[in-house]
């Protein structure tokens, strides 16, 4: 059985919730990004063992982020396509393409 659970917070209680998943050792699974009507919404999952913790946060188009990638390294590339694909303003990536991790035509095709 799966055990799994939906917290919602804010911009500023991202690298705090990142942190504190870290210290109770869970691990990175993913980050996802999609469009809303107002901006963005952002859900980062941990897991520890079959637990699943999803933090979403929602956030205006022009709001910046910071990167949980000093906390979860392999975060960085999520962050980066992120960047890439949707334009999310996200600072102190530790490995930052600046907008170029994928070759594309478009711009931040999802923006």
């Amino acid at each position: 059985m799966t055990d799994e659970q939906l917290i919602l917070i804010g911009p500023g209680d991202l690298v705090p919730t990142a942190l504190q998943m870290k210290n109770d050792k869970y691990r990175l699974v993913q980050i996802c990004a999609t469009r809303t009507s107002t901006g963005y919404e952002l859900s980062y999952s941990f897991a520890k063992g079959y637990d699943l913790v999803n933090v979403r946060l929602d956030i205006a188009e022009d709001t910046e982020i910071l990167s949980i990638s000093n906390i979860f390294e392999p975060a960085f590339l999520y962050e980066n396509e992120i960047v890439d694909l949707f334009g999310v303003k996200i600072k102190l990536i530790s490995l930052d393409y600046k907008g170029n991790l994928y070759r594309i035509e478009k711009k931040t095709p999802f923006k």
